[in-house]
């Protein structure tokens, strides 16, 4: 399964994935029909000041979700194909039972018609067909979609880079 790799730093803070991930659920798919909405859509993703940079976070898609355990409405689910933590609006009553749950302060409120509030949390973009919006809006690579073991041979291959460099300047 892939999932979103953050390296926070090279993250500038510029916000482009909380932009891009606004944009990606409002219900025209354009920045400026997004702000013309009666109730615009808001950033499943936050970028959290970390330091001089910053640090993009959205939900883990947990292996053993505390916000899923926690839903007393059964609107938080775990997707059986895809494996994330989903969510299913028409069934959210609003309690926030999620939001005290979870462990990464990932789930925030989101208004919607009628004074109601739902949930809003990351949901990888699985209506795209391709990575997640925060990963593609991001302009140094920050934010990455993909699998564990892909990951972990970039690391190991920059690592042997920085190594060969350093041993060669010696």
């Amino acid at each position: 399964m892939k999932t979103l790799f953050v390296d926070h730093g090279i993250c500038l803070s510029c916000h482009s994935c909380e932009i891009a991930c606004a944009v990606a659920h409002s219900q025209s798919k354009t920045l400026f029909g997004a702000i013309a909405q009666e109730y615009p859509p808001r950033a499943r993703v936050h970028v959290e000041p970390v330091g001089a940079g910053g640090f993009p976070l959205q939900c883990r898609h947990c292996d053993d979700p505390q916000c899923v355990k926690a839903c007393v409405t059964k609107a938080l689910y775990i997707d059986a194909v895809s494996g994330t933590v989903q969510h299913n609006e028409s069934r959210c009553i609003g309690c926030t039972m999620c939001i005290l749950a979870c462990p990464f302060g990932a789930i925030e409120e989101q208004p919607r018609a009628e004074n109601q509030c739902a949930i809003s949390k990351c949901d990888l973009c699985l209506e795209q067909a391709a990575e997640p919006a925060c990963a593609g809006a991001c302009p140094t690579g920050a934010i990455s979609f993909k699998s564990s073991e892909a990951y972990s041979q970039d690391k190991r291959r920059a690592y042997l880079v920085e190594l060969t460099a350093t041993a060669e300047n010696k």
